[in-house]
């Protein structure tokens, strides 16, 4: 018997694809595009603040993942403006690989934002096609 087998429910993975089932995902390159042509309102980065200080994508707004419900809810005293403002507006949400994203994305589509994508690859995907980066690791 596997660790995975002596775990009840779902793992982290199956959560991710069944988000995937029901979640919009576009690829870095698209991503780009949509950003250097103006349509995004948003770019959301749900890495942890560690994460974020060592390098992210120009322009991103950070709300790591474990708060973003507090940020993305207008009613409690953490909510963010440049986030709850924009429930009908085009919402990329990055991480580091696409998992996060992919869960936060979800998360959002259930609170009412209605343009929301994850970003596959997430930042480190970004990166590696030296896409535009700020920070300490900024090129």
């Amino acid at each position: 018997m596997t660790t995975q087998d002596s775990v009840p429910g779902k793992g982290a993975s199956q959560i991710v694809a069944d988000a995937r089932t029901t979640t919009p995902e576009i690829t870095v390159g698209q991503a780009r595009k949509e950003l250097d042509q103006g349509h995004v309102s948003l770019l959301l980065d749900v890495r942890e603040p560690a994460e974020w200080e060592k390098a992210h994508i120009p322009g991103a707004v950070l709300a790591p993942r474990g708060m973003l419900e507090w940020y993305a809810d207008p009613t409690t005293p953490y909510a963010k403006p440049e986030i709850t403002t924009k429930r009908d507006a085009y919402i990329i949400v990055a991480c580091a690989s696409g998992g996060r994203s992919m869960l936060a994305a979800q998360t959002l589509q259930s609170m009412g934002y209605t343009h929301v994508v994850s970003m596959a690859g997430g930042f480190n995907e970004w990166s590696k096609q030296g896409f535009p980066i700020e920070g300490i690791q900024e090129r």
